[in-house]
């Protein structure tokens, strides 16, 4: 039996909802790009892969905020520098994606839920402007019957809005769902709707193991998900 199938009594959930950066790509080489870009533009110092890492999981406001402040903590952040960087840094990131890399079996996961007719979804923090030309790049186009960005509707996650209207447009049940992440965001919204939440170990939460946030299930390859030979932890 498959850890997925584990988590549904044998059967498989109806409707996986997936993160994307940190969870079926790694997008910080070129999120880290883009905001150096717009911190020369302004006459500041770098922040490098490193220090991106750590910020990414919130949207691009937010990580524009945090690399003008150098911190995860960003209130002290001026809002008209704030404004005129988060321009820049979506100028900067705009078809920009050659750095970007999908994670090892993210293809044939996706592939495989496809194939049982377990209908597909994403739910991102990422502007929804970015996501048509990422995707389409990096072969992951097809997937996905709904596509939410981080500005699609007026919450981001770990606000469940999201996840609530994608199981509304899908006519599922929240027991009948499984959400996919990397983050802390991630698993917080997928508590908050009532949807089993599987995580993986590779992604982006603020430098903090993201056991500590006790989702369902921790995994450090998404094919474990549906390998019925994975060992679970």
């Amino acid at each position: 039996m498959t850890a997925l199938a584990e988590l549904f009594a044998g059967r498989l959930p109806r409707l996986a909802m997936f993160d994307l950066d940190g969870t079926l790509v790694d997008s910080v080489p070129d999120l880290a790009a883009a905001v150096d870009r717009m911190l020369a533009t302004l006459g500041r110092p770098p922040a490098g892969s490193e220090r991106v890492r750590l910020w990414v999981g919130n949207g691009a406001r937010v990580l524009v905020r945090r690399a003008l402040a150098g911190d995860l903590v960003h209130d002290g952040v001026d809002e008209a520098v704030a404004a005129e960087a988060l321009a820049l840094f979506m100028d900067a990131y705009a078809d920009n994606h050659e750095l970007t890399r999908v994670y090892p079996g993210v293809r044939e996961t996706l592939d495989w839920l496809r194939e049982r007719d377990v209908r597909l979804a994403l739910i991102t923090n990422k502007p929804a402007r970015f996501l048509p030309e990422l995707l389409a790049d990096k072969g992951l186009g097809g997937y996905f019957q709904w596509i939410v960005g981080g500005d699609t509707l007026p919450q981001q996650k770990p606000d469940p809005a999201a996840l609530f209207w994608v199981l509304e447009q899908a006519g599922v049940a929240a027991g009948e769902a499984v959400f996919v992440g990397d983050s802390r965001n991630d698993v917080r919204a997928a508590k908050a709707a009532g949807v089993a939440c599987v995580a993986l170990s590779y992604g982006y939460n603020h430098g903090e193991p993201i056991a500590l946030e006790s989702p369902a299930l921790v995994l450090d390859d998404l094919r474990q998900l549906v390998d019925s030979c994975a060992v679970l932890r």
